[in-house]
């Protein structure tokens, strides 16, 4: 998925400013896509020169004014096409499990406390994962069909995220066994 996609996507339902952008991406698509400030900012111009997005400034008093941008037509169109494609995962790229790969007595305990990192990480993500299902996801079938794919997609990150707690019980208490940890 190019971050293109996303913030199309993160558009289908309000045009936006790109703080307004960056803060959803944080909050909603940035379960499974992860874009900086700055990147965002080059996508939405890369995105209104090839009219796929509009933007209109928005005059604010006290404040810098502030652009937001749309979804044109075209961009709908080529959305809706992207959708219709193709889905391909990823390959994870994670430090972590590639220093798992080197663990050894001298650095057990190091790397012990990196997991206890991410446990506690992931404890607060699912705890916003929960936050957003109860309050807006609450009855699924009742939902309206595109929210039922945003409510099955953050199922995914819950369970993923349930998933990835359990793998940091299980390597805690199994680096617990290294001698010296």
């Amino acid at each position: 998925m190019a971050l293109s996609h996303a913030i199309m996507t993160a558009l289908l339902d309000a045009d936006l400013s790109g703080s307004e952008l960056s803060r959803d991406f944080e909050t909603s698509l940035g379960l499974f896509w992860q874009a900086t400030h700055q990147q965002i900012y080059q996508e939405l111009h890369k995105l209104a020169d090839k009219g796929w997005l509009n933007r209109r400034e928005v005059q604010q008093s006290g404040r810098p004014n502030k652009i937001l941008y749309g979804l044109t037509k075209a961009g709908r169109d080529a959305l809706a096409q992207w959708v219709l494609g193709g889905t391909r995962v990823q390959a994870a790229k994670d430090e972590l499990m590639l220093k798992l790969y080197n663990l050894d007595k001298s650095n057990a305990e190091h790397i012990a406390g990196q997991i206890g990192e991410r446990r506690a990480d992931m404890m607060r993500r699912l705890y916003l994962y929960e936050k957003i299902r109860r309050t807006h996801y609450d009855q699924p079938a009742a939902l309206p069909t595109r929210h039922k794919g945003v409510y099955l997609a953050l199922s995914a990150g819950i369970r993923q995220g349930e998933q990835f707690l359990a793998w940091c019980d299980e390597a805690l208490a199994l680096l617990a066994t290294v001698e010296g940890v």
